[in-house]
């Protein structure tokens, strides 16, 4: 049977729970447990999918096509198990299928109510990620004293009572503040959100203290006292210069030894020699590599959040610190590229949706292939490269994508109607009327590669399987005309009907994907496409570097 452990936060927002629970995740599974996380989120919306990234930042997606919460990326980076769409259910998703069951007659003329129709919804959706894990860890979305968590916390509090008090645990995580003026730090806040918990009928296990400096055993022990818990429960969660570090400060903390003494026969240390291996190599780099990141959601650093882990990780397996300078497209387009490109060693476009932003995204193309420098374009990224790209060299004037200008001349880019799904063995219908919600190409899809291509010699396989999350594709209509003109195609759908790889002859390292490559990248395991981009940034660095040095000894020769 499978244990549970509940992961609760008080205090504040953003104090990272998400984090905390892939740590543990990372924790037992270094015990050699398999591990599963879920998420439960306390907002209506039935997923992510319709958020802004200002709002809620990222949307994470999973191999089966669900548009889930951020943390779910931070699960897979931590963890060895691949989240589905039942690692994430919302207030939207729950009330969705009771109100189904309801209009069904499942309910047999009952009067449908929070409790207990709901928070069984709740205790169904956690019991459907259980089978086959030795622990399933639970994150409830929002902060203690949230109206909207209320039928979450009531279904976990429930939950110890149907499953039995041996097989769970709840954790919550708290902010302890440091007052510079009083040159102390409060234990107060931390005091309160656990009243706060008691008095819905959940007594934590084990406090998590988010702290900028270390807890003293004194204040462990006021906050214990008040807390009703053992000094060995409250743990120290103090910043870290990268979340990777935080298993490790977990674990000197013990917060893996408490749990371990309550759901294990035996307290066998944890192997955490491959997380120490990516801390040093991620505080030790040889050397540093600007990216620029070109995009319209910059204001918010987590609408790019597997983006920014990604290309952590391919400076980690470069033995290189990458420095990300992001920039806003729309200030490309006032004051162009050149202000901001000139000095950084590659240019990547990211995802995204919406006109606001896409000429300075196209000319942000446009210098990185006419200087040079390595570029990495995904998704809404290729898209612009193969519009540049059609303007530029094959002088179609006034190419576009339909989404942006549904006149266009030249749609190299437009709404595809019909494929078929290799997943599900289907053909996918949509038009331009079609829902905004869960209506997109959705989840991993296989793609064939041309055996002479970056993408081959990144890759090393003939077939790869990737994530993707977009309604418009690369029209085959131009597709002569643009690979006539110098546009390589090296990666196709197996039917070859969908373009999912271009790249560039004449270029050393120009390479746009129609999917998601860092929503597969992994600290343990970093992604190819990301350790090759790095590495080409690293190596046009160090030439560039050589070059100029030639011509610094010429010029004193002379």
């Amino acid at each position: 049977m499978a244990k549970y452990i509940f992961v609760t936060g008080g205090v504040v927002s953003s104090l990272g729970k998400g984090i905390a629970a892939s740590a543990v995740g990372a924790l037992l599974e270094a015990r050699g447990l398999k591990v599963t996380i879920q998420k439960l989120d306390p907002y209506i919306n039935v997923d992510p999918g319709t958020l802004s990234p200002f709002q809620h930042g990222e949307v994470f997606v999973t191999d089966d096509g669900a548009e889930t919460d951020l943390d779910l990326g931070h699960y897979e980076r931590f963890t060895s198990t691949r989240m589905s769409q039942n690692n994430n259910y919302t207030t939207g998703k729950i009330y969705y299928n009771v109100i189904l069951k309801e209009r069904r007659g499942d309910y047999l003329g009952e009067t449908v109510q929070v409790v207990p129709h709901i928070t069984d919804e709740i205790k169904n959706s956690i019991k459907a990620v259980s089978d086959n894990f030795d622990i399933v860890i639970v994150e409830i979305g929002g902060t203690i004293g949230d109206i909207e968590s209320l039928p979450f916390l009531e279904a976990i509090r429930q939950f110890r009572y149907d499953v039995g008090r041996e097989n769970v645990i709840y954790i919550h995580l708290t902010l302890v503040p440091y007052i510079s003026t009083a040159g102390e730090l409060k234990s107060k806040p931390t005091q309160h959100s656990v009243r706060e918990l008691r008095a819905i009928g959940i007594q934590p296990d084990i406090l998590i203290c988010r702290t900028d400096r270390p807890l003293s055993q004194s204040i462990k022990k006021k906050i214990a006292l008040h807390c009703n818990l053992d000094i060995d429960a409250v743990i120290a969660a103090r910043d870290v210069e990268s979340i990777y570090e935080v298993p490790v400060v977990l674990h000197e903390e013990g917060i893996d030894r408490i749990i371990a003494k309550k759901f294990l026969s035996n307290d066998d240390k944890p192997d955490l020699s491959k997380w120490e291996n990516v801390i040093r190599k991620f505080k030790n780099p040889d050397d540093v590599v600007t990216i620029a990141i070109c995009g319209k959601y910059v204001g918010l650093k987590d609408s790019y959040k597997s983006l920014f882990e990604a290309l952590m990780h391919g400076g980690i397996a470069n033995k290189v610190k990458v420095d990300i300078q992001w920039i806003d497209a729309e200030d490309i387009e006032k004051s162009g590229a050149d202000k901001y490109l000139a000095d950084v060693d590659g240019i990547l476009i990211p995802g995204g949706f919406g006109e606001r932003g896409i000429e300075g995204k196209i000319e942000a193309v446009t210098y990185g292939r006419t200087k040079k420098i390595p570029f990495l374009g995904i998704c809404l990224g290729m898209q612009c490269a193969v519009i540049e790209f059609a303007r530029n060299i094959c002088k179609m004037d006034g190419a576009n994508s339909t989404e942006f200008d549904k006149s266009t001349p030249y749609p190299v880019i437009y709404l595809i109607e019909e494929w078929y799904d290799f997943r599900n063995r289907t053909v996918q219908r949509r038009d331009i009327n079609s829902d905004k919600g869960g209506t997109m190409r959705l989840g991993e899809y296989p793609c064939v590669l041309d055996g002479d291509s970056i993408a081959f010699r990144a890759y090393g396989n003939k077939e790869i399987h990737e994530r993707h999350r977009h309604r418009y594709e690369f029209n085959n209509k131009y597709k002569d005309t643009l690979e006539k003109s110098g546009l390589k195609i090296s990666g196709m759908s197996p039917d070859g009907q969908l373009v999912e790889i271009i790249e560039l002859r004449d270029h050393p390292w120009f390479f746009g994907c129609q999917f998601h490559p860092e929503f597969k990248s992994r600290p343990l395991d970093p992604h190819p496409v990301f350790k090759a981009f790095i590495g080409a940034a690293f190596k046009e660095k160090k030439l560039l570097f050589q070059n100029t040095t030639i011509d610094k000894m010429e010029v004193v020769n002379e």
